[in-house]
């Protein structure tokens, strides 16, 4: 029979003492790390629950085509020309109209309706929309909804927010009242008035330009009509057709992505 010394028998008992904690020491480890994972995983899923919401910026398509839109929130002088030159080319275009253009300008705001353009709606007073309250938000919606209808009987349901400005709530309240919150990826930088050679190639160079692109114009910016006929001239040249907004986007059955790219369902 092997003896062992009185040093191994201590060193044996030690390790039978330690045996039973270290295994419960061993489970209350895998436990708390069970629980820090867990936890990991349940902010993840509430920080998705807590996503912002999105407007449409552009929209998934296998078809070339995009999309021009104007916002029309100062000055006119250019108006008449830029119906001009879309009319010789045979496009259509989305014009997002402030309900103070509108009041100032509402024989325009037939001319363009008449033409067969999309009317956009871009607030009443042009005001940061995610700075007001929710009724203050719904009564800068409805209030040029109205204007418009009543002058052209259009019921508009395009809802481009002023400086591209929202917070999830801003969606949330253009969703209620029958729109669709609409952006863009390709900003022309027409309102920085650097020319129209520049604006031409902002539009046409730029690097979110696509299928399904949206893109940003002002009637009021002094290079947009100059730089109009080349944009269009190129775009149809690299294969692209121009589309009002209403024509490239869906207005139910549809998700969108974490780009603001709307995925028809």
């Amino acid at each position: 029979m092997k003896r062992f010394g009185r040093k191994q028998m201590l060193l044996r008992k030690t390790a039978g003492y330690l045996r039973g904690p270290s295994i419960l020491l061993l489970c209350a480890l895998l436990f708390f790390a069970g629980m820090r994972l867990t936890s990991r995983q349940s902010r993840a899923v509430s920080a998705m629950a807590d996503q912002r919401e999105l407007p449409v910026y552009c929209v998934q398509t296998d078809s070339p085509q995009i999309a021009l839109s104007f916002d029309a929130s100062w000055g006119n002088e250019e108006t008449q020309h830029l119906l001009d030159i879309l009319a010789a080319h045979h496009v259509k275009a989305t014009f997002f109209l402030t309900g103070g253009w509108v009041d100032t300008y509402p024989e325009d705001v037939k001319k363009i309706a008449a033409a067969g353009h999309d009317l956009g709606n871009h607030s009443e007073n042009h005001k940061n929309m995610s700075q007001l309250s929710e009724s203050q938000q719904k009564e800068e919606i409805l209030q040029v909804h109205e204007k418009v209808k009543n002058l052209t009987g259009i019921e508009m349901n395009l809802f481009r927010p002023p400086y591209g400005d929202y917070d999830s709530t801003v969606i949330r309240t253009v969703k209620s009242c029958g729109y669709l919150p609409v952006q863009w990826d390709v900003d022309s930088l027409d309102w920085k008035d650097y020319g129209a050679d520049s604006v031409i190639r902002t539009v046409t160079e730029h690097e979110h330009l696509g299928n399904g692109s949206i893109i940003l114009m002002h009637n009021g910016a002094k290079d947009t009509a100059q730089a109009l006929d080349t944009i269009i001239t190129r775009l149809q040249e690299m294969g692209y057709e121009l589309v009002p907004i209403s024509q490239l986007v869906c207005m139910d059955h549809y998700t969108v992505n974490f780009e603001g790219r709307q995925i028809p369902e």
